[in-house]
């Protein structure tokens, strides 16, 4: 059996001085991911459709009397989700007013404060400190974990509260009362995504204990933790059922939560390798060491920290791929799970490269040789000259089709920024320099802040038209409380936010019935279309791009 300590601490250590280094690097991650997760929080408009609707459900939850109870969406039942998430960012819009940055903040802070939380989950599995330092440096470069935690979802609440149960789940083998923190933060995932989420990742907790830790299942602490943290949830869809009856039961529980199992979702399907493939797409450069980090882990799974990596990964990775409705920040759960097994091979590799040669062709004879499994130094090689193509492309030198690509320069520095890193922890690697993974995790961390200070972090925002502009013509052009029709093929929770008005989607034909038949009817239309219509006495209201609000005269 390998082992996956095999090498003894070389420092004499003092209690004192170790919780002191435990404290400093906890102050550092909180740093780092306040910096990455907050920076430019406002600099661009939220995106269909997530967002959208989380910040106006709660924006109305903030104006209404008690709506904090029974949240709406457009003066209608806001039945998908519980409110705790909502509920943190109404009150942020009542400090901060409405914005994006408020609407934003409480989950990315959330998400941030899941780093170090990484970490001390790291310190109880783990003797060596190495591990838990490479883990939760790993965690806070992934990209899926940062670009999914800024935004105003509710998917980096739920890594912050799932990983704040782990770690009191944790603490409880050595002070029974961290089992009540166990259960708490049970409640609050449930209260975030519904209790579906919650029953799932509280399994992996359960499994994980029966096959580590079976005494902790009959501690009083941890039931006692349980009562506490489902009864807020029990009593909340308590109150939605008495107020809104069998209408609650559909559209939570059926249609919200076991539907999507045995159905698709809109068009969000996929193959059972889905989220797979979207680990091996997105988790860059981390996901060249994962399957290395599932091999050791479980070489050593007689160990609570590997057990617990392949519960886990393997317990959440299954109920997701067998679901129907595949959605990418569905996989976010994982990367936790991910972060342990990539920074245990990490701290593998670390120990293993600062070894002389002859020493760590003995240890390998006895231990896991970590650095066999190394990835070949031309991959990184391969990825510094794409990053280096895609700088040319985006700095507007390059003619396709007879036409100049106009300059992106903040594409352009993060790619320049992707390639010096990839180049560099290449030759390091090829020089069996155990510095290119101080290289890798500082050059993929600068990386992302460049590209989170850009306007580029939300992308999905190039895929339709500007939405603020539309909205303001639609907010100034019509009455409060006005329903507006519009020609666009899928509606836009986002622009329902910014206009404060119920934004329709509508075909041909009806536009024309709604047009003969509504009083006083404002319809949103592009230009051709409205030219396509012939609307009779159309009078236009306002324009902004190809978009015109038009009423009837």
């Amino acid at each position: 059996m390998s082992e996956i300590f095999p090498f003894p601490d070389r420092k004499p250590k003092t209690r004192f001085n170790d919780s002191l280094t435990d404290k400093l690097w906890i102050l550092a991650l909180l740093l780092a991911a306040v910096l990455i997760f907050g920076l430019n929080l406002g600099g661009v408009a939220l995106r269909d459709w997530d967002e959208g609707i989380a910040a106006q459900v709660s924006r109305e939850i903030w104006r209404g009397n008690l709506n904090w109870l029974y949240p709406t969406i457009g003066s209608v039942p806001y039945l998908n989700k519980p409110p705790l998430v909502h509920w943190l960012i109404g009150l942020c819009f009542g400090a901060g007013g409405v914005s994006e940055l408020t609407a934003r903040l409480v989950p990315a802070m959330l998400t941030a404060a899941s780093v170090p939380l990484l970490y001390a989950i790291g310190r109880e599995l783990y003797p060596q400190r190495s591990i838990a330092i490479f883990s939760a440096l790993v965690y806070l470069t992934l990209l899926p974990v940062v670009r999914h935690g800024r935004l105003a979802m509710l998917d980096g609440a739920v890594l912050c509260f799932l990983l704040v149960s782990m770690w009191c789940l944790l603490r409880s083998r050595r002070d029974l009362r961290y089992a009540l923190g166990a259960g708490i933060g049970f409640g609050l995932i449930c209260l975030t995504k519904g209790v579906m989420l919650g029953l799932l990742l509280g399994a992996i907790g359960f499994i994980f204990l029966v096959w580590d830790t079976p005494r902790l299942l009959t501690c009083g602490y941890l039931w006692g933790g349980l009562a506490i943290g489902t009864f807020p949830v029990a009593g909340w869809y308590f109150a939605q059922w008495l107020h809104y009856g069998q209408d609650f039961i559909n559209a939570n529980l059926l249609n919200q939560s076991f539907r999507r199992i045995w159905e698709t979702l809109g068009n969000h399907e996929g193959p059972p390798w889905y989220y797979l493939l979207e680990i091996l797409e997105s988790a860059w450069p981390w996901q060249l060491f994962y399957l290395q980090g599932l091999y050791l882990s479980w070489e050593n799974r007689n160990f609570p920290g590997p057990k617990l990596v392949l519960v886990w990964t393997g317990v959440y990775l299954l109920a997701i791929s067998v679901m129907n409705t595949k959605l990418p920040w569905y996989v976010l759960p994982v990367y936790p799970a991910f972060a342990l097994a990539v920074g245990s091979y990490l701290a593998e590799v670390w120990e293993q490269m600062w070894l002389p040669e002859e020493q760590i062709k003995d240890e390998a004879e006895e231990h896991f040789n970590a650095i066999s499994l190394l990835p070949h130094p031309a991959i990184f090689g391969i990825i510094a000259v794409v990053a280096v193509v895609g700088c040319v492309y985006f700095s507007g030198l390059l003619r396709l089709g007879g036409q100049i690509v106009s300059p992106q320069r903040d594409l352009q520095l993060i790619m320049m920024f992707l390639a010096l890193t990839m180049t560099l922890a290449g030759v390091l690697l090829h020089r069996k320099d155990r510095q290119f993974l101080l290289v890798l995790i500082w050059g993929t961390y600068v990386t992302l802040l460049v590209f989170v200070a850009s306007d580029n972090w939300v992308w999905e925002l190039a895929e339709d038209y500007p939405v603020k502009p539309i909205a303001e013509i639609v907010r100034q052009g019509t009455p409060v409380g006005q329903e507006i029709f519009t020609s666009h093929k899928l509606p836009r929770p986002s622009l329902n936010f910014y206009s404060e008005r119920q934004v329709i989607v509508a075909d041909g034909l009806t536009l024309k019935e709604k047009w003969q038949s509504l009083p006083q009817p404002y319809f949103l239309l592009e230009k051709p279309v409205l030219k396509h219509l012939a609307l009779e006495n159309a009078e236009v209201v306002k324009t902004a791009d190809d978009w015109v609000l038009v009423t009837r005269k």
